[in-house]
Formats: structure tokens, sequence, C-alpha cells
């Protein structure tokens, strides 16, 4: 299996004592080669799972905070600055609400932009690109488009991106 790397590689605009904290009280699964950036902060709760796909990467600074589920496919390439949560840590109740899942799933070859907030019950199809300073709170079906705004919604379709 390929090398993970966590904190270690310089992207710029990083400074050496920008450490990366883990906090893995459940699962941390590697399918293959990843890099995590320098200052990014992981807490994966006691019964939790994150499972992340090869050849992609998570650039400084982002926080992934996981009691339930994360999947990450291969190919993903998260910019600075995100958030992905899974969990409100309160609720709210009130007549009508729909339950919805707290996994997240992040498709094959998806590019996350800077500042992106993702949560609960989150998906991303393969081949979508996220806008920067978008709000993720759905489940999108749609492949290859463009998902932007607070709340994200398809803002182009059949997209691709290198």
């Amino acid at each position: 299996m390929a090398p993970v790397s966590v904190g270690t590689s310089f992207v710029g605009f990083c400074h050496r004592k920008d450490y990366t904290y883990l906090h893995i009280e459940g699962q941390l699964l590697f399918k293959g080669k990843f890099a995590i950036g320098r200052g990014c902060r992981f807490d994966i709760g006691m019964n939790a799972k994150v499972t992340i796909g090869s050849n992609g990467f998570i650039n400084p600074f982002t926080n992934i905070i996981i009691t339930d589920n994360l999947t990450i496919g291969d190919d993903v390439a998260i910019s600075w600055n995100c958030q992905i949560l899974d969990n409100d840590f309160h609720e709210v109740h009130y007549e009508g609400k729909k339950q919805k899942s707290n996994n997240i799933v992040i498709g094959n070859k998806v590019w996350i932009g800077s500042n992106v907030s993702i949560y609960k019950g989150a998906v991303i199809p393969d081949g979508c690109v996220v806008a920067a300073n978008s709000v993720v709170r759905n489940s999108f079906s749609e492949t290859n488009c463009i998902i932007g705004g607070n709340p994200a919604k398809v803002i182009k379709s059949n997209i691709s991106w290198s």
C-alpha cells in the first residue's frame, strides 16, 4: 500500500508549527496514497468510521468531526479551511421534521473549494465541484456538476475538471 502523509507536506502559506491533530477513537481507514495538510484536525468518535480513498488530499486547516460515518472517494481534492461535520450535537424538535442519516458521502474525483462546510446527510456525487464558501446540507444525485451557495444547489451541469 502507498504511504499516507499527515501534516508533513509544505504547500505554502503554512508555518512549520502548524500542527495536525488526530483524535481517533473510532476507525480511520485509508485505501491508498493520501495526504493530509498541516493544521488539519480530525476528531473521530468512538463508534465512528471514516474511510478515505486513494490519490487525494486535504489542504491545510480543514476540520473533520465525525460521530457516525464519512466516506471520501478516490482522487478527491479538499481545499483550505473546510469543515466536515456529521452531527449537530443538539436536537431541535418540531412538527413534521424529517429525519435524515448523519452519514456523509463524498464521491470519486470531487473537488471541494475553500471554506466549504459539509454537514450531516450530505452526498456529493462523482465528478462534482463544490464552489468555495458553500454550505452543503443535502444529498445530491447529479454527477459531474458544480454545486454551490448557501444552501448549496446545482448551478452548472455536465462539467469536467482536471
